[in-house]
This record gives structure tokens, sequence and C-alpha cells, in this order.
């Protein structure tokens, strides 16, 4: 059965709606790729992520769009969940498990909103999951804000390799117990487990000589237990140091990425501290 939900319930625009010229810019264009079954709804989407100076690409559906994003190498995916012959999840994963893919923004824009589709979403790598309907300016300004968050980060790691993403709560602050010259870890950690390697420089996680791919956010929250080991850290000091402000992101959102970790680690450092937190069991 066809979907017939709307981003918004109002009139598709038409390029030849008069009198608008659009705001003058001096940011750099980002490219992003749509990929949605709808015909109307790319033509939507596209139409307001131009006129906010998007360079838009579009394609039907999750094949398409797999081999398009590989090619064209864009900034941010925008993806729908449900799609004939590759759904959102799929295509998903698939880039992720392209090393050129793991700095492209991955967004699903779609109207599943169950908890189990955000979070198979999340688990395989998704940056952000809105659902629909959204207003245009809402959906562009979360793109955008997620494009700031990604450009602070590249500038942090090309000034400090070793700067987290959020400057308001550093993942790399010492615990009470550390002196200054502890503030920052080394280079490469080892959270006190043999065969563990996390280089903090290349964003690499390696076991055994065996390199584990994370996803950013992954790579992050494990660096900052492993950074304050025997530390216990309270969820509302993950959320803001790994996720910022972003109202969206609850504690399921770290359950499920302390769950990947543990799965895709093999480690049980990483202890549950029931109501409170978790902490690097060293």
């Amino acid at each position: 059965m066809a979907k017939t939900d709307h981003p918004v319930n109002e009139r598709i625009p038409s390029a030849a709606d008069p009198g608008y010229s659009g705001p003058v810019s001096s940011e750099p264009v980002r490219k992003i790729l749509v990929v949605d079954d709808e015909p109307d709804i790319r033509d939507f989407l596209s139409y307001n992520l131009r006129r906010e100076h998007f360079e838009v690409h579009t394609a039907s559906d999750g094949v398409e769009g797999l081999q398009m994003a590989l090619h064209l190498r864009p900034d941010i995916v925008l993806l729908d969940v449900m799609m004939p012959g590759m759904d959102g999840v799929e295509v998903c994963a698939e880039l992720r498990r392209h090393p050129e893919m793991h700095s492209v923004l991955i967004v699903f824009l779609t109207a599943r909103g169950e908890d189990y589709s955000q979070i198979a979403a999340f688990q395989v790598g998704a940056d952000d999951y809105i659902t629909k309907p959204v207003r245009p300016r809402v959906l562009v300004s979360r793109l955008q804000a997620l494009l700031r968050r990604s450009n602070r980060s590249r500038q942090e790691q090309v000034s400090d390799p070793k700067a987290p993403d959020d400057p308001s709560a550093s993942v790399f602050e010492p615990s009470p117990d550390h002196n200054s010259e502890d503030a920052v870890p080394e280079p490469i950690l080892s959270g006190s487990v043999p065969g563990l390697e996390i280089d903090v420089d290349a964003f690499v996680v390696r076991r055994s000589g065996q390199e584990i791919y994370l996803t950013r956010k992954e790579f992050r929250l494990l660096v900052l237990l492993v950074s304050r080991p025997n530390v216990v850290l309270r969820r509302e000091q993950i959320l803001r140091s790994i996720w910022g402000d972003d109202p969206l992101m609850s504690d399921r959102t770290i359950d499920v990425h302390i769950r990947k970790i543990r799965e895709k680690t093999g480690l049980d450092n990483i202890r549950t501290v029931k109501g409170v937190g978790y902490k690097w069991s060293s």
C-alpha cells in the first residue's frame, strides 16, 4: 500500500511561486541526497532545501540511494525507512560499512515513529531520526544544527585531535582524583584491557590487532568512559557530553549505544550503575 503521509499538511510549493529571491549566504553549499520512494515528498523536500541553498540530489529507492551516496559523497543523506527493495535501515547499515562514508551525516525522515524503528536506525549508525509531519523550517534547522556540530568536530580535530565535539562539557575533563597532567588522555588508550587499543587521533579501535568499526557517537562514548576509569558518569553527563542539548535524545539512546559498544568490542568493562549511569571498570 502506498504511503500517504506528507512532511507538512500544506500544498507543495511550486518553483514558479513569484517574489522569492532567498537569503544571501556566504556558507559553502552543502550537498544533500534525499532518498524516498514518493515523488511528491522528493519534490517538496527538494524545493525547500534548495531555497536554503542546499545542493539537492534525489533517489527513488534504497538501491539507487546507496549507489548515489557512494558516488556523490554528500554531506547529508536524508532517508525514508519504508522503501521497496532495500529499506532505509539497510541502506544506512551498508553506507556505514564504507570508511569514506563515516563522516557523512545520515538522517531518517519518516512517518515510522515507533521506538523499535528509531532504535534500529541508531543501531546502524544514524545521526538523527525525525518523524513526519515536520515543518520545513524545523527540518532545515535540524539539518543545519547537525552540520554545525559536524563542522565544529572536524575543526577541533584539526586544531586538537583530542578535543571533544561539545565545548561546554569536555569528555576529557579530569575526575576529582586526577591531577592536571591527566586532563587529556594519551593518544593511545587501552583501558587496562590486554590487546585493546583506542587511537584517539585516528578514531580507530582495535582489539588483538583487529580493527573494530564504531560509529562516531559510539567511539566518543567509549573514549569518554575509558578516559575516566572507575568513575561513575551520570546519564545526564553522558547525554550532554556526547549529544549536547538535543532535547530528542533520551536515556534509551545511551542504552542502545552502550549495548552496541559491548557487542562490537566483546568487552564487559562497561558497568551499569543502576539508576545513575555507567562506568569503565579497569
